[in-house]
Formats: C-alpha cells, sequence, structure tokens
C-alpha cells in the first residue's frame, strides 16, 4: 500500500469512536490470523530427542540439587 494510502486509512481510523476501533481492530486479527494459519497442526512431540546430547553424562541428582541451591541465594 502506497504511503499515502496508509496514511488516510490510519486518518479515517482515527475519526473512528472507540467502539468502532476496537471492532475494527478485531476483524483486523481476524484476517491476519487466516492469512498467517498455515493449516497444519504441530505437535511438541516434533522436539522428542532434541538437545540429548548435551546431558549426555550428566549426573541429574547433582544437577538439580545445584539448580535447588541456587534458588536460595
Amino acid at each position: 500500500m502506497p504511503e499515502a494510502n496508509y496514511n488516510h486509512v490510519i486518518s479515517e481510523i482515527k475519526t473512528l469512536n472507540l467502539s468502532d476501533q476496537l471492532r475494527l481492530l478485531e476483524q483486523m486479527a481476524a484476517i491476519i490470523r487466516q492469512k498467517t494459519n498455515t493449516g497444519s497442526i504441530r505437535s511438541i512431540l516434533e522436539i522428542k530427542g532434541k538437545g540429548k546430547d548435551i546431558w549426555k553424562g550428566l549426573d541429574v541428582k547433582t544437577y538439580l540439587d545445584e539448580e535447588r541451591s541456587s534458588w536460595n541465594g
């Protein structure tokens, strides 16, 4: 959108009352959500095993004890 059209739209929005501005905002959010919706649902299981090498050889109890002790200062 050319800058002049954008500025015109903004100035028109400013003339709307608050209720209409909020309604417009909700409609714009719905339009943007539709455009950005890829349609594919992702699963948290897709990241299973990522970074597991970082934890290799680490003693879990020692790690947790160190973390917990850091909470107390």
